[in-house]
């Protein structure tokens, strides 16, 4: 009977530590979901502002404007 106990005992830690290790592993998925999602975004805005320039030059004609021509209003007042 005891060794029986010591069975079932045995067997109940081994089926906890595998959940805990399912619960820390569905955190860790949790958090790399959520890296992914924000690098994807990052990466969506590094490749916009180019491909933005690039549509506005060829369909447009429009081109940056030259350091010594760009002047500022000052709105404050």
């Amino acid at each position: 009977m005891a060794v029986l106990l010591t069975g079932v005992v045995a067997l109940n830690v081994a089926v906890l530590r595998l959940n805990m290790q399912l619960d820390r592993l569905g955190q860790e998925r949790t958090q790399l979901r959520a890296e992914n999602a924000a690098l994807s975004s990052q990466l969506s805005s590094a490749v916009a502002a180019p491909k933005v320039q690039a549509l506005a030059h060829h369909r447009l004609g429009v081109v940056p404007a030259a350091v010594d021509k760009v002047t500022y209003l000052d709105l404050s007042r």
